[in-house]
């Protein structure tokens, strides 16, 4: 739960964002929850994603201003693993150089930057510029028919995607997602950045203790299942021993 100044703090933020929208990038909270907030960046002209509508989330502490939020990017991009945890200066996995001053709009200016640039991080992936263009033109239609998150927060754009594709289809003109069909299938294959790809030695430690904790997470799992299943033998073995009693 929000505590009341992160509730005042970002609803003012809201209000600035509908006022004066940062270019190429809209923005707004969950009717449910004002720490979760829905975006979509545009893709700039001049750069591979041109066209493109890249829906993610920004998902804030109770805290807030004073810790940073986790940032995804749930639609395939081609830069970004979807749906995974962004490493960026301003994400949760930099508090220490969080800045209270900075903003939704900040924040969001700040990831689109990155999004346009090269440089690796957790949660980014490798692709060419080809792979990149092919993601953008694929981007709409999936944020219309695949993308149930898109779908309930943002109804308005649904119906605009929707009326876009049924245009091309009345005047003749390829579907572009046609084109493209199976990019979202080759999406899922992508890897995220390597370990040894992160050059940042911040990075590279945060990555591993996140390593460490999945792995003894997994370890858990294995632990417990090794557990039931002793369980369920040694349940077997009596009734087996009752029946033959």
């Amino acid at each position: 739960m929000a505590t009341r100044q992160a509730q005042k703090r970002l609803t003012k933020e809201y209000k600035s964002m509908v006022e004066n929208p940062p270019p190429f990038i809209m923005a707004q909270p969950n009717e449910d929850n004002i720490l979760e907030w829905h975006y979509v960046i545009s893709g700039p002209p001049e750069t591979p994603y041109h066209g493109g509508q890249y829906h993610g989330t920004l998902v804030f502490p109770s805290d807030y201003p004073f810790r940073p939020p986790a940032i995804r990017m749930v639609t395939p991009s081609g830069r970004f693993k979807e749906d995974t945890r962004l490493c960026l200066s301003m994400s949760d996995y930099h508090p220490d150089t969080w800045n209270p001053s900075w903003s939704v709009a900040t924040i969001l200016t700040g990831l689109l930057s990155f999004m346009t640039g090269n440089e690796s991080t957790t949660g980014a992936i490798t692709t060419t510029p080809d792979h990149k263009k092919k993601m953008a033109r694929a981007s709409k239609e999936f944020n219309a028919y695949k993308n149930a998150r898109f779908k309930a927060v943002f109804p308005d754009l649904v119906k605009e995607n929707i009326a876009y594709f049924e245009e091309l289809k009345r005047t003749g003109a390829q579907n572009l997602g046609d084109q493209d069909r199976d990019v979202l299938e080759e999406a899922a294959k992508e890897q995220a950045i390597n370990l040894s790809d992160i050059t940042d030695p911040e990075d590279r430690i945060r990555v591993e203790e996140e390593l460490l904790k999945l792995k003894r997470s997994q370890t858990r799992k294995n632990e417990a299942s090794r557990s039931t299943l002793y369980i369920f033998f040694a349940i077997a073995l009596l009734v087996v021993g009752l029946i033959v009693k």
